[in-house]
């Protein structure tokens, strides 16, 4: 029996106490998460800055042993460049870019003497771009204070942390969210398995639970398998041999339009475990902010039961 879906009179209360626990945790603790974030990010900044004397030797060697900076290069221009933009201006592979910031590695079977034009191309951009203002020695000439430096850095943290804002939020606020969880269900005698090696959610153990495992399932094609993250799994203490575990997915929003772009998202992952474990696969929502009666009305649709995390206690009627 749903214990939430089939509720739709109770919606616009949860509604409204779902979106003030999220504002509320929003006022105290995004502000912090962003500024812990901004720390460690203006020390990376001021590290890629060392690596390229300070913006005076963007050379493919230094890209080469660095591939990583190379995000912090397109926040220092004027002005600061998406991946994209940077790739067409330079002409150069995406392929190459996309290893260099998501991988940290230039790509290992792409011809040497090709990186190294690819590269100079990167740096000639990122050079004749490169925002005077903040960086006023490369028109001056004069060596930086360290005073200077540290300036500097502080703005292009600032224009990587404002592209990350979204990111930055929800990451906090997944933490928080699985910290919760794992605290009640401790209190209740749960107890914590790390994920890893030998750890699946058909061999789990009744009374145990782990964080972001991942199921592995065939497509409908048969042709090809691909692993399924889950939030939260847990294996109630009452289990009975044969049992499947139940799935949380742990869902906060600070606006009502990006969950209602991605609904569609739960309700693939739940008919990829459905056609392959069966329908006794009890799979759930954890949610904390701005979901509307649409969002809810269309998971309800698929067969998607939900817990509001001002009422966590409601993990109990789901045999937890």
């Amino acid at each position: 029996m749903p214990i939430n879906a089939d509720k739709p009179h109770l919606w616009k209360q949860d509604i409204a106490q779902s979106v003030d626990l999220y504002n509320s945790w929003f006022m105290e603790f995004a502000p912090s998460a962003y500024r812990d974030t901004r720390i460690t990010t203006t020390q990376q900044v001021e590290s890629a800055l060392a690596t390229t004397a300070n913006l005076t030797n963007i050379t493919p060697t230094v890209l080469r042993q660095h591939p990583s900076i190379l995000p912090i290069l397109r926040m220092a221009t004027a002005p600061p460049l998406a991946r994209d933009r940077l790739i067409g201006l330079a002409g150069v592979l995406p392929n190459l870019v996309k290893n260099m910031e998501e991988k940290s590695r230039i790509p290992p079977r792409m011809d040497s003497g090709l990186v190294d034009a690819e590269l100079m191309k990167i740096g000639q951009i990122i050079t004749r771009l490169a925002d005077k203002d903040i960086f006023p020695w490369l028109e001056n000439g004069l060596e930086p204070t360290e005073t200077q430096v540290h300036r500097a850095a502080t703005i292009v943290a600032d224009r990587l942390c404002g592209a990350l804002t979204d990111p930055i939020v929800r990451n906090a606020q997944e933490r928080r969210q699985l910290a919760l969880i794992r605290q009640w269900l401790e209190q209740r005698g749960y107890s914590y398995v790390r994920g890893g090696a030998g750890l699946s959610f058909e061999t789990i153990q009744p009374g145990t639970f782990s964080f972001r495992l991942n199921i592995p399932v065939s497509l409908q094609s048969g042709s090809k398998q691909v692993n399924i993250p889950i939030d939260i799994v847990i294996m109630p203490l009452q289990s009975n041999p044969g049992d499947l575990p139940l799935l949380i997915e742990a869902k906060s929003a600070g606006d009502y339009t990006n969950p209602n772009k991605r609904r569609k998202e739960e309700a693939v992952k739940i008919a990829q475990l459905r056609l392959n474990y069966g329908n006794n696969v009890r799979f759930i929502l954890f949610l904390c902010g701005y979901f509307d009666s649409g969002y809810l009305g269309y998971e309800a649709a698929e067969g998607i039961d939900w817990v509001w995390e001002h009422r966590i206690d409601d993990l109990a009627l789901f045999g937890v």
